[in-house]
């Protein structure tokens, strides 16, 4: 039985008049992400995860954000896309470990509704998608609110 694992990191800027989505759901907010597509980071990062734990690239590579056929697009899409070709190399996620980093708004109270629908895409049980929120202090860009970030850890098994 193989091992891999991989983590994944995405950032984009903030902007009033723009839509936030965080791991497949859409937060309210006064501001959202600027962005090719949905910019959603957590997705963006679990993607990298995904491909990086078998050394397929990165998003950028898979969807660049030059094609116009990307554009505005849900990253739920492209987070399936990612899945299905992990599992078509023999691949099952044992479990993630991710954080956002915002300094507003808040977002315990979209946790579950995002390991939920994380857990819908990648087909696995939402206990096995860890989510966590944190701000920065107030400290860089996350910390003036002019951007947002996410990390993310995933642990792959081939079975």
């Amino acid at each position: 039985m193989e091992f891999r694992v991989g983590n994944g990191y995405d950032v984009h800027a903030l902007a009033c008049g723009e839509t936030l989505w965080l791991g497949g759901i859409q937060v309210e907010h006064e501001k959202g992400t600027v962005a090719h597509s949905d910019g959603d980071v957590l997705i963006h990062a679990l993607c990298d995860a995904l491909l990086g734990a078998l050394a397929l690239g990165d998003i950028g590579t898979h969807f660049p954000d030059s094609e116009s056929e990307f554009r505005n697009i849900d990253s739920k899409l492209l987070l399936r896309s990612c899945y299905e070709l992990i599992i078509g190399l023999g691949y099952n996620i044992v479990n993630i470990d991710s954080t956002i980093c915002a300094q507003r708004p808040k977002l315990k109270d979209y946790i579950s509704s995002m390991q939920n629908c994380l857990s819908g895409v990648l087909e696995i049980e939402p206990d096995r998608i860890s989510v966590k929120a944190t701000t920065t202090e107030k400290l860089g860009f996350v910390g003036r609110e002019e951007g947002v970030s996410a990390y993310a850890i995933v642990l792959l098994k081939k079975e």
